[in-house]
């Protein structure tokens, strides 16, 4: 037995390396002026006004920068990123684009794996920022990959859809929550009746979610969902293993499985929205407003205006967020082809003429076939 020995690990270098790299990750949000808020027109007399926060105005161009940010933070805070790390993620595009961006910041390797058919442009974007893209056949396959090649590579697979929730920091601390309730401070209808977001880990709603509890604030969270996505029927069954055998459309959002970062308790509603729906309202806001946006955009629009349709019909006033999610330009071979709708199946005309009707009349009335669940 040896008595008052001790094991020593202090590691000057790597302290100085990764307190240089958490002030630079969080430099670069000093340098961010937060996103803005912009107003979707409806008629003032509704007495209802809906808003959508531009996250495509961050430098990455996406939601996802903010959670790059958070993600990279909590892996060097936690000793798991240091320098000559190679950082790891499984992803549907965005959030691979953000990390890649942060990872050239820091002069760390990083690997993105992600289906094939990720749009090009985001794998343009990627490699842009010096990641590498790793593509697989199988959606479903992309976290069993990135295990394997961070245990290859001796380095660390971030895991968005498990840390997403606790990375994120719910009471504050300049998240997406606080900024929303802040710059509804001046509004006509300051606390929002409801905030609409989609999932794609589930750590939006669950930021947003608990600080709305934590703040005590008279705000319902409803969380939309598109095809081929396991949130909507996981949540409605209260299966928290619910899966199902198909890839989401709507790049961003929309999971094979109920990821581990999706906490169902702080959902009130959920709504199941069509592909179509999704890049019909996505189009329509472009034709509106002149702000290019993505599907997911397009799902949360959608979802959005119909709870607009249902506090009208009720006559009760108040406000509604939702989140563009990203610039359009990242889904010009997709989305903003009438080409690829065709080849997809897709027709958007009766979404279309739903909204237009809205717009209209203040009445909702979604197409019989393939409408809301």
């Amino acid at each position: 037995m040896h008595v008052g020995t001790d094991v020593d690990r202090v590691c000057t270098r790597t302290r100085s390396w990764v307190s240089d790299a958490v002030r630079k990750v969080n430099a670069d949000a000093n340098r961010s002026a937060d996103t803005h808020l912009l107003v979707y027109p409806l008629p003032p007399e509704w007495g209802i006004d809906l808003y959508l926060k531009d996250e495509s105005t961050h430098p990455t161009g996406s939601l996802k920068h903010r959670l790059a940010r958070s993600l990279f933070l909590y892996g060097l805070c936690n000793g798991w990123i240091r320098e000559g790390t190679t950082v790891i993620e499984a992803s549907s595009g965005s959030t691979a684009v953000s990390e890649a961006y942060f990872a050239r910041m820091l002069g760390l390797p990083f690997i993105a794996v992600m289906g094939k058919k990720t749009s090009p442009e985001k794998i343009e974007l990627i490699e842009f920022y010096g990641g590498t893209c790793h593509l697989v056949d199988d959606p479903a396959t992309v976290y069993d990959v990135s295990r394997r090649l961070a245990a290859e590579t001796g380095g660390h697979y971030m895991d968005q859809f498990t840390y997403a929730e606790r990375a994120t920091d719910w009471r504050g601390n300049n998240n997406i929550a606080e900024s929303i309730f802040g710059q509804m401070a001046q509004e006509r209808h300051p606390v929002p009746t409801w905030i609409v977001v989609g999932a794609g880990t589930g750590g939006t709603s669950a930021t947003i979610g608990r600080y709305v509890h934590y703040q005590c604030h008279d705000t319902c969270l409803a969380v939309v969902d598109p095809e081929n996505s396991a949130f909507f029927d996981g949540w409605t069954r209260e299966e928290p293993d619910f899966t199902v055998n198909a890839a989401s459309r709507i790049e961003g959002i929309g999971r094979p499985r109920v990821e581990p970062s999706f906490i169902p308790e702080v959902v009130e509603r959920m709504i199941k929205v069509p592909d179509a729906a999704s890049i019909a309202a996505m189009r329509h806001l472009h034709r509106l407003t002149g702000h290019k946006a993505g599907g997911s955009t397009g799902t949360n629009l959608w979802g959005a205006l119909q709870l607009v349709a249902e506090m009208r019909e009720s006559g009760r006033a108040g406000s509604i967020v939702t989140l563009l999610c990203d610039g359009g330009d990242r889904y010009a071979h997709s989305y903003y082809s009438d080409a690829w709708l065709a080849e997809q199946g897709l027709d958007i005309t009766p979404f279309t003429e739903t909204i237009d009707r809205l717009r209209k009349t203040g009445r909702w009335q979604a197409p019989a076939a393939g409408g809301d669940a």
